[in-house]
Order: structure tokens, then C-alpha cells, then sequence
């Protein structure tokens, strides 16, 4: 017993070690991204998609809180929901045996993600319009934007370098670090309880199912989902196509920010089922290509 819960702390650890690198790294880009991806201009679903990629749950919030003031259009956010890939990119960087699935998974997250956002500016030019307008009317003031960690984006004159780029890095790492630990406990428990082979006989006659229990796990909006459908697919307990499909459909706490803005609960709900139709697709589609078989 005490065995299962040394190797899931060693295995957490290993995460560790490098996701607070990479968060600490991404703290020094976060405020250059988001400028970036506010500024109006028709390339920017393939901006936003490229953005997207970046490991980090805090520029699915920043996407949600430019949407919400019109700095950005429909097909601009729901570029970046599809192509975020939260922690899932580190998480498969630390497992030696699955390292290069991290380069199919960020190139269809990318290609699918631009190519549906160009799509929806494309029919839904409303949305366009209005971020054109905006950025008419409000001669670009300088507006703050939140992090995922509650966070201001924007530099703050009584908020010190140390706070900035380390505080915030290492706070998210270690929640995550938490999330990690708590999912490798409970899977070690599961294998130990109730045996490989009865899992596994399970996965099987189950597996047609697990692209759409995937996207709503997807759905989850917590950090905690992109680790559980990361650890899922590392321990072959899903397929790969399960896996991208519930990541395709994890923003974060992106759907959160968007969801606190009641005026516009129509377009809130486009945004959502059209996420969850695309993971949908891309999951079955991708386990009709390769097999529904995990093992």
C-alpha cells in the first residue's frame, strides 16, 4: 500500500521539477501574448491557435476576459479553447515513453483549432464587426486583465518581480503538482483493488463510449481534467483519440470567466456546444483511423 503512494509522489515529483520551469518561463511571455492576441486582425484565429498551444491555463482566461470586452471574435476564442492544451504538454513531456505523441497532439489541436475559428468569423461576421467597432470607439485604452490565478496580467507598480515571474509559477505548479499526486494515488489504488485485468476488461467493452465520457471530463472547467485525461491516456487507459478529444474540449477555467457574463448566454452556449461537437468528431474520427482498442 504505502509503496503505490511512494511511486505517485516520485512520479508527481518528476512533473514537478518541470512544470515549474516551464510555468516560471511562461510568466515572463504572459503579458507580450495577451497584447498580442487583442489587436485586430483577420489572422487571428492562427494567432490565437499558435498562442493556444502554449501550456498554460491562463491564456484561455485571458482569451475568455478579451471576448467578453470585444478585443477579440468568436472564431479567435474558440481557436484557443480547441488548440489549449492546459497541462496535458508538460505532463506528456515528462513520460519518456509517450514523449513524441506531444507533437501530433499540439499539431491537430493547432490545425483543427485555426481552421474552425476562421470558419465561424467566416459565418458568424457579427462578431467581427463588433471587435472592429470596439477597437474604434475605445482608442485601445489600457484595460487589466486577469490570470488564471486571479492575477493581474498587466504590470502593477506595488507587485514585485519576485511575486510576478516565481510566486505566481510556483503557486499554480504546486496545485497542480496536487492534482497529479491525487489522480496517481487513486489510479495505483484502482490497479491494486481491483486488478489490471478487470480494468482493462472494462475499458474494452466500454470503449466506443470513452470519446464522449472523455469530452465531458473535458468540460470540467479545472486544470484538474487536462491531468486526469493526461494521466488516463499515459496508463493506456484510454486511446489516444479519447485523449484529444476531451483536451480539444479543456479550456481551463476559460468556460468560467465566459459563463460569468449572463447578457450573452446564447453565444456563451454556441461557443460551448461547438467545442463539444469538435471533440466529439476528432475523437471517434481519430479512433475509426487507429483503433478503439487502448492496449
Amino acid at each position: 500500500m504505502w509503496n503505490i503512494i511512494l511511486d505517485a509522489l516520485i512520479d508527481s515529483l518528476k512533473v514537478l521539477a518541470l512544470i515549474v520551469v516551464v510555468y516560471v518561463l511562461l510568466a515572463l511571455l504572459e503579458k507580450k501574448i495577451s497584447k498580442r492576441i487583442e489587436n485586430n486582425h483577420k489572422l487571428n484565429p492562427l494567432i490565437g491557435a499558435l498562442f493556444g498551444l502554449i501550456p498554460q491555463c491562463g491564456f484561455s482566461v485571458v482569451a475568455s476576459d478579451l471576448y467578453l470586452k470585444r478585443h477579440i471574435t468568436m472564431g479567435t476564442l474558440v481557436a484557443i479553447f480547441i488548440a489549449c492544451s492546459d497541462e496535458a504538454v508538460p505532463i506528456f513531456l515528462s513520460n519518456p515513453h509517450k514523449i513524441l505523441m506531444v507533437l501530433p497532439l499540439i499539431l491537430i489541436k493547432f490545425v483543427i483549432g485555426f481552421v474552425v475559428g476562421f470558419i465561424i468569423d467566416f459565418i458568424y461576421t457579427k462578431s467581427t464587426k463588433d471587435v472592429k467597432h470596439h477597437h474604434e470607439e475605445c482608442e485601445h485604452e489600457e484595460e487589466i486583465h486577469v490570470g488564471c490565478c486571479h492575477h493581474v496580467i498587466e504590470e502593477e507598480k506595488h507587485e514585485s518581480k519576485f511575486h510576478e515571474y516565481f510566486f505566481h509559477p510556483l503557486i499554480h505548479s504546486l496545485k497542480i503538482f496536487a492534482y497529479i499526486l491525487v489522480v496517481n494515488i487513486l489510479f495505483g489504488l484502482l490497479v491494486y483493488f481491483v486488478g489490471e485485468n478487470s480494468i482493462s476488461s472494462f475499458l474494452e467493452n466500454s470503449s466506443y463510449f470513452t470519446p464522449l465520457i472523455a469530452v465531458l471530463v473535458g468540460l470540467i472547467p479545472n486544470c484538474a481534467s487536462s491531468v486526469i485525461l493526461s494521466d488516463l491516456y499515459l496508463t493506456n487507459c484510454i486511446t489516444f483519440g479519447s485523449c484529444v478529444a476531451g483536451l480539444i474540449c479543456n479550456a481551463g477555467l476559460g468556460f468560467v470567466i465566459l459563463f460569468k457574463n449572463k447578457k450573452n448566454l446564447k453565444n456563451n452556449f454556441v461557443i460551448l456546444g461547438i467545442v463539444a461537437f469538435v471533440g466529439l468528431i476528432v475523437g471517434y474520427s481519430l479512433n475509426l483511423i487507429f483503433g478503439f482498442s487502448v492496449l
